[in-house]
Parts: C-alpha cells; sequence; structure tokens
C-alpha cells in the first residue's frame, strides 16, 4: 500500500501554530513491596501442593506482558517448587500472542526475559489445546480447550496480573481466572472464550470455563500480583483453585486504586510515542484512554478524549500493534513497524477487530499535528487541551498544553516549559525561549 507523501497532501491543510507545552513529574501516593520475589515465593504456601509426590511435574502459567520484574517472579516460583522437591515447567499462558506459534510465544517470553536459563525450568510452547468439555453460556455452546502442556503436568499453577481489562468492565477482569481460561487454552481457547464473551459477557463465560477447567485439570490456583500507580508491584497474594471468582474482585478493587491514569479527563489531543503489547494488551491501556471500541461493550465514561496519535511502536511488541486502530491518526513510521501477520493474529483471535484498523496515515509529525488541529475545529493554540505522553504504561512524567496546567492535581508538578520542534518533519522539544524554562 502506498500512502501519500508529503508533498501530494502539503497544500491541503495549512499550518498551525503549536502551544507551548508544560513538562510535568505526576507522583500520587502509591504502596510498594520491598520483596516481591520473596513474597511470590512465599505465597505457593496457600495453594494445595501438599498432597503431591517428590518429582512431580509443576506447569507454571506465564506469559503477560508488562508486568513488573515477571521474569524474577517467575525464576522466584519455579526455584520454591523446586526446593519442595517438584520438578517445574514453564508453560507460555497467552492465548494467540506471538503470532500463535510456539516459537513466537517463545519469542514473547524472552522478551520479557523468561528463559529456560534465566527461569531454570524448561519451557514448554507446544500450542496444542484440548477440549474438556461444551458449556452454556446465554444462548451459546462453546468448547472450553487447555494447553495439553500444563493438562500432563500432576499440578498446574498461573502466575499473573490482577488488573482493569481492556475490553469489559465487571467483578473479574484481567487476572488469574483469565490466563487459566484464555491464555491455558491457547489460541482454540482464547478464539472460542472472545467469540462467546463478546456475544454472551465476559464474566459469565469465564465463569463457565473456569468451573470446567477446575474440576477437569490438575490446576492448584495461581499467585496474583497488583501492581501500583508507579507499575511496580505492591501486593502479592496465592489464591488457591475454587477460590479465583471470590478473591479476585477484591484484588481488582486495589488495582483500580493504584491504577495509573491520566490526571485530567477533558482532552482535544493527547499524543502517544509508543504502543505495545507489554504495555498493554490492547497496545495501548484503554482505561487511560477511554476507549474499549468492543461490541456491546461502552467505552468507559472517563476520560473524555477527542482525537489520539499514535507515533510509533515499542521493540519489544515485535510488530504486534493489535491497538494502532484505537487511534484517529498515526504517521508512516509506525506503519512501516508493523507485522501485520502478528497483528491480525491477535485481532482475529480476540474478535475485537477495531483494534487493528489502520487510522489515517500522515507522511511525518508536522502533517499530523497539522491535522489533528484541523480535525479539532475551531482550533485554538491557547485553549486547545493537549497531552503528551510516551505511552499509556509510564504516566509519571509528560507534557501538557498551557491550557490543562490550572486544572493538574496537588500531585502533578511542573517541572520546565518547553516548545515543540519539528527536524525534517519529525517532533522534538526544546526548553522555552522566553527565559521561562524553570517552573
Amino acid at each position: 500500500m502506498e500512502f501519500p507523501e508529503r508533498a501530494d497532501v502539503d497544500g491541503l491543510i495549512d499550518p498551525q501554530p503549536l502551544p507551548e507545552f508544560a513538562r510535568v513529574r505526576y507522583e500520587p501516593r502509591t504502596e510498594r513491596l520491598d520483596d516481591p520475589v520473596g513474597a511470590a515465593r512465599e505465597s505457593l504456601g496457600a495453594l494445595d501442593l501438599d498432597g503431591l509426590s517428590a518429582g512431580a511435574t509443576v506447569a507454571v502459567g506465564v506469559g503477560s506482558r508488562g508486568i513488573d520484574r515477571i521474569d524474577e517472579v517467575a525464576a522466584g516460583v519455579v526455584d520454591r517448587l523446586d526446593e519442595r522437591g517438584f520438578d517445574p515447567v514453564v508453560v507460555p499462558a497467552m492465548g494467540s500472542h506471538g503470532g500463535a506459534t510456539p516459537e513466537g510465544q517463545r519469542e514473547v517470553l524472552a522478551a520479557l526475559g523468561v528463559t529456560e536459563e534465566s527461569v531454570g525450568a524448561p519451557i514448554d510452547a507446544r500450542m496444542a489445546a484440548a477440549e474438556l468439555a461444551t458449556v452454556s453460556v446465554g444462548d451459546a455452546e462453546t468448547p472450553v480447550y487447555f494447553a495439553e502442556a500444563a493438562l500432563e503436568a500432576d499440578a498446574a499453577l498461573v502466575v499473573n496480573r490482577v488488573k482493569a481489562h481492556t475490553n469489559f468492565t465487571g467483578p473479574i477482569e484481567s487476572g488469574l481466572a483469565k490466563m487459566t481460561v484464555v491464555g491455558l487454552g491457547k489460541q482454540r481457547g482464547a478464539k472460542t472464550f472472545h467469540s462467546t464473551a463478546i456475544a454472551e459477557g465476559y464474566v459469565e463465560t469465564l465463569a463457565a470455563a473456569l468451573d470446567v477447567i477446575e474440576e477437569e485439570t490438575p490446576i492448584v490456583g495461581g499467585v496474583a500480583l497488583v501492581e501500583n500507580f508507579e507499575e511496580e508491584i505492591g501486593h502479592v497474594e496465592g489464591v488457591p483453585a475454587g477460590s479465583f471468582l471470590d478473591r479476585e474482585p477484591a484484588l481488582l478493587e486495589r488495582a483500580y486504586e493504584e491504577m495509573p491514569t491520566l490526571p485530567v479527563d477533558d482532552v482535544d489531543l493527547l499524543v502517544v510515542d509508543e504502543i505495545g503489547k507489554e504495555i498493554s494488551g490492547a497496545g495501548m491501556d484503554t482505561n487511560v484512554i477511554g476507549r474499549y471500541r468492543v461490541l456491546n461493550a461502552p467505552d468507559p465514561e472517563t476520560p473524555d478524549i477527542d482525537l489520539i496519535y499514535v507515533r510509533g511502536l515499542t521493540e519489544a511488541t515485535k510488530g504486534n500493534g493489535n491497538g494502532i486502530g484505537l487511534a484517529d491518526l498515526t504517521r508512516r513510521a509506525a506503519v512501516d513497524q508493523l507485522d501485520l501477520t502478528k497483528s491480525y493474529a491477535n485481532a482475529l483471535t480476540s474478535g475485537s477487530l477495531a483494534k487493528s484498523k489502520l487510522p489515517v496515515v500522515a507522511p511525518d509529525d508536522e502533517f499530523a499535528l497539522r491535522t489533528a488541529a484541523a480535525a479539532l475545529g475551531a482550533y485554538d493554540p491557547e485553549s486547545a487541551r493537549i497531552v503528551w505522553i510516551r505511552n499509556t504504561q509510564e504516566l509519571g512524567e509528560f507534557r501538557v498544553s498551557d491550557a490543562l496546567i490550572e486544572d493538574l492535581p496537588e500531585a502533578a508538578v511542573v517541572t520546565g516549559r518547553e516548545t515543540v520542534t519539528f527536524d525534517a518533519g519529525t517532533a522534538g522539544f526544546e526548553p522555552a525561549s522566553d527565559g521561562d524554562a524553570d517552573p
């Protein structure tokens, strides 16, 4: 596909002046856990492992990206199992991620720092999943799948973060239940789950499938991680099988209280430097940007963002640009980074097709920002409410246009003033030239 060159579109929209920006440090009060790896090791005491004999195989499901110190936590869990005389094996629990191939899922784990050498256990990345049963969810009949690599073990557990989901809101969202059903369901399980969940409800589908898995597989529980605003592990808890649906709502409430969010709710334009699967399953955290774009699921009420401009993909996402469809604008440099095979594997499995659509593609930053200004209507640089972030995970530092400074909470401190510059159409920042670079 050929996109317009700058010369082809340059005369369609007049240049627009941009506001000055304030560089902001945002540090809400948050709780930290001094030794999350030690806490993860000890949390295994809450799981029913006493009936296992020496040498029993324990499958450890790992795979969600963006989790603080997940490589160390996984290694700590494996080491503790080994100390108890068991034979641990790591099983990628990530549905269709990594292009739904064993090699791709190993690559994803390696990007997290989880390798056979680092974790001290073999990795069984087979994509094969066994059909356990068929359950009724509303008007749908859906098969439940479980990874053969975990099914063949004497016991299985999952290690995952409890957090807000990117597609829906409910008493359980992302966490142990979802990783058990969707992650360990591999691509077939993830596909059937999402197909039913879109029509009949995510929570209802999770609960029905989880009942089957707890009855038919050796799942013994999970290690739940809750992160703070700084994306550091603030709480670790072992949750035995049979208690996921009872315990996760309280953990989710805590996660919501600590969740990184923008400090303002009314935004004209959000500029995002990078999206990626290690940042969020949707590339951008949908709860941060206020967009789900999922059938039968209303978008979050806040924040209210008129336009989103995505500038590029992270290196760690390996071309998986799922989530770029949540933006209104992107640039050619971002499209050049896309691996459509990986992006489409994600979209086709989840059924959330909108997230992999291409937005309008601008030749460069300057023209993209010019386009955004025109699209906002009655644009005025003095009143334009613009937030510029690196990504939706790192919200401790960002930039806001002058019009937003008075709306910042006390925990947000202005540390400098800057202006946008362009070098061959690519945006950069330099200190404000009027002597007000310092607050």
